[in-house]
């Protein structure tokens, strides 16, 4: 959803892409040693562009008004957030290395606009502390800054903070943000144990937009709210409308995969996600689509994954460990590596695709102890998902079935 269009960033979109389903890695081969280049004018390797592609030449724009006000901070921002928003929509990390590299040629204290879009890609490393705290202070200079108080927001509900969100929620309504406040308190219901509000809150918020990248966001998470409420037709039919905006957006792609794929659809997977190989979180759902097609290209999708994963951890690059996480589930059938990347994913982020793959990798290894914290949450935040629960139910059987077992043989 649009915050106030100081530079177009749409921060509950963003962020659930970015937190939900982790950040893409590059896809460089395991073994590549990095190379700093001898100049700054090197060309290290130039991204594909699209033909007749409106972003590529909206770019070409952004830079040369940057490059002729050298010191002024709004077109440098709106370059900064332009790049970050390419990364989102392709899936390519290196459009938030471009968009850190503007960002540094400031000096501190940056202005609100700087703090907050440092904000956005410090949250992209996981760093939520630091990204929390540039948040604030851009707050602290532009109180009115509405698109601060929706990243916080996002990032308190991927922390499960709901009352945390819920403030941030009241200060956009206070500022008559009414398409951000919706779709805001639509997501801490529907976490909170409130998917019928939610799903209200989120019509609501549709229903007052006419922005197609609001649209497309809240028409997806309407999909979502639906599929958790035990509505596929209505979930499917969102997803559709959502499609048929016609904007790359990997979070549509990634949930929509996801139905498809509970739904037992994986060849629509296989056709939907055919050229998304570059971005890991579709290649991880093509991966999944390809074995359960039993599809000669299955070996060949699964190691591209391994070696992308062995590379990030190469980096020391932890941001991904949810879909890593999956692909030891789902695809390399070991299920204590998949506890264990599930398990350091939900310290950090704790939505319900991160709940899910703690829960199923638990019972995969025969460890419902280690599900113990999403049960906690299931149990704390009421979340209505009744896949969910049925996990938790399953896995916390198991635990009581085997401590009574323990009990009778002492």
């Amino acid at each position: 959803m649009a915050s106030p269009k100081l530079t177009g960033c749409t921060p509950f979109r963003h962020l659930s892409l970015l937190l939900s389903i982790s950040a893409a890695v590059l896809a460089l081969p395991a073994d590549a040693a990095p190379r700093k280049p001898s100049e700054d004018s090197e060309v290290l390797e130039r991204l594909p562009s699209r033909a007749g592609d409106a972003g590529d030449r909206e770019l070409l724009v952004l830079r040369a008004a940057t490059a002729a006000a050298e010191n002024d901070p709004l077109p440098a921002g709106r370059l900064a957030q332009r790049y970050f928003e390419l990364a989102m929509a392709r899936g390519d990390p290196r459009y938030v290395g471009y968009a850190e590299a503007v960002i540094a040629h400031f000096s501190e204290p940056l202005p609100a606009q700087l703090l907050s879009i440092r904000g956005m890609l410090r949250q992209y490393r996981h760093d939520f502390k630091g990204a929390l705290a540039d948040f604030a202070a851009a707050l602290r200079q532009d109180p009115e800054l509405a698109e601060a108080h929706a990243w916080k927001a996002a990032i308190f509900l991927v922390e499960a903070d709901y009352p945390a969100a819920q403030r941030e929620c009241t200060a956009l309504q206070a500022l008559r943000q009414l398409v951000l406040y919706g779709s805001c308190i639509g997501l801490a219901q529907a976490y909170g144990g409130q998917l019928e509000a939610g799903y209200r809150s989120l019509q609501q918020a549709l229903a007052r937009s006419r922005d197609a990248d609001n649209r497309l966001w809240l028409l997806t998470r309407l999909g979502e709210v639906a599929a958790w409420r035990g509505q596929p037709a209505l979930a499917e039919r969102h997803y559709r409308e959502a499609l048929s905006i016609g904007r790359d957006d990997g979070y549509l792609l990634a949930a929509w995969s996801d139905f498809l794929l509970d739904s037992g659809r994986p060849a629509e997977v296989a056709t939907q996600l055919a050229n998304w190989e570059s971005s890991d979180t579709l290649l991880l759902r093509l991966a999944e689509a390809a074995a359960l097609l039993n599809s000669s290209d299955a070996a060949r999708l699964a190691q591209t994954l391994d070696e992308r994963f062995a590379a990030a951890r190469q980096r020391g690059d932890t941001t991904h460990r949810a879909e890593e996480a999956r692909y030891a589930l789902h695809l390399r059938k070991d299920p204590q590596a998949a506890l264990r990347l599930a398990t350091e994913n939900y310290a950090v982020q704790r939505e319900p695709r991160d709940a899910r793959i703690l829960l199923e990798a638990a019972i995969a290894a025969a460890s419902p102890a280690g599900a113990q914290a999403a049960r906690d949450w299931l149990r704390d935040s009421g979340f209505e998902d009744q896949r969910l629960r049925g996990l938790a139910q399953r896995s916390e059987l198991t635990m009581l079935q085997r401590q009574t077992a323990a009990g009778a043989q002492q």
